[in-house]
């Protein structure tokens, strides 16, 4: 198996030369602050908790389990809080469209996903929540960034790195992903671009992650040739516009955020990055429509 690239976390292997020390003043002011911020959202996180379920907490300790055996302890839990604010994310917008939907449910090396017990009433509505998961998920790894910074955390910038690489790759534009769900409501042909980087990716990488991704990808746009619902794509312009913009504009910050993450990075080894690569990719993929 080829890692999709070389980012990863691990313990450093190699001599890193010290950076200045801050002044406890305004390193804990820092700490501070970022806490207060997180207290300012914790009814969000509340809310998420009280939309689990039995069968969704057990399969979070399970994954926090199987990633800790390769990971440790610490990055477990963080990568598992990255992949349920990603899934809140699709929650949260979901709701807002008043679409039923069941509680996450999470699979070691696959993610997780949340099943909607309705349809979308055009594509607009599915691009909204499609961007959702995106959206909230890089929001936690900036602030998993910001924390870095103010602390100089080795953990926190790998977890930053890893949470704008996880909802950047499912922004490729190719359906059933949620970038694929975002770009179908600028353009169907958008579609026919995420096919050919998908193409593009497993040729050179041969990861078998971008298999299931293709073969979803094609077998969606087939479905969509072969059986349109009338109307489902008949969105505004302005709204096509908005969509777009807004996807560009994520994907932007995304690879800045990854960016300045990893360029604090003392030392990335592959070994990882294969286990990582394929971390809630199926989020989108499983995103079922009823």
């Amino acid at each position: 198996m080829q890692p999709l690239d070389d980012r990863a976390y691990a313990q450093p292997q190699q001599t890193v030369r010290p950076r200045p020390k801050r002044g406890s003043v305004g390193r804990y002011g820092a700490i501070s602050a970022l806490a207060i911020a997180l207290l300012s959202k914790a009814k969000f996180l509340l809310a998420g908790l009280k939309f689990l379920k039995f069968g969704s907490l057990i399969s979070m300790f399970v994954t926090v389990g199987v990633y800790a055996l390769f990971f440790g302890w610490p990055f477990a839990v963080a990568i598992v809080g990255l992949i349920f604010f990603h899934e809140m994310g699709h929650a949260i917008a979901l709701k807002r469209q008043g679409i039923p939907a069941g509680a996450p449910v999470f699979i070691p090396f696959m993610g997780a996903f949340i099943a909607m017990k309705g349809r979308p009433r055009d594509a607009w509505a599915e691009a909204y929540v499609g961007i959702g998961g995106p959206l909230l998920g890089s929001a936690v790894a900036a602030v998993a960034l910001i924390g870095a910074y103010a602390i100089d955390s080795q953990l926190l910038f790998a977890v930053a790195s890893v949470g704008f690489l996880l909802n950047l790759f499912n922004m490729l534009p190719l359906s059933p992903l949620d970038g694929g769900r975002i770009a179908g409501a600028v353009s169907r042909w958008f579609w026919a671009v995420g096919l050919a980087m998908a193409v593009a990716m497993f040729f050179l990488t041969f990861h078998p992650i971008l298999l299931l991704v293709i073969l979803f990808g094609v077998l969606t746009i087939w479905s969509n040739h072969k059986r349109p619902v009338p109307g489902y794509y008949d969105i505004g312009l302005g709204r096509r516009i908005g969509i777009g913009v807004a996807y560009f504009a994520l994907l932007g910050a995304m690879v800045v955020g990854m960016s300045a993450a990893d360029a604090h990075l003392t030392h990335i080894t592959t070994a990882q990055t294969a286990a990582l690569a394929g971390v809630h990719v199926l989020s989108g993929l499983l995103l079922n429509r009823r």
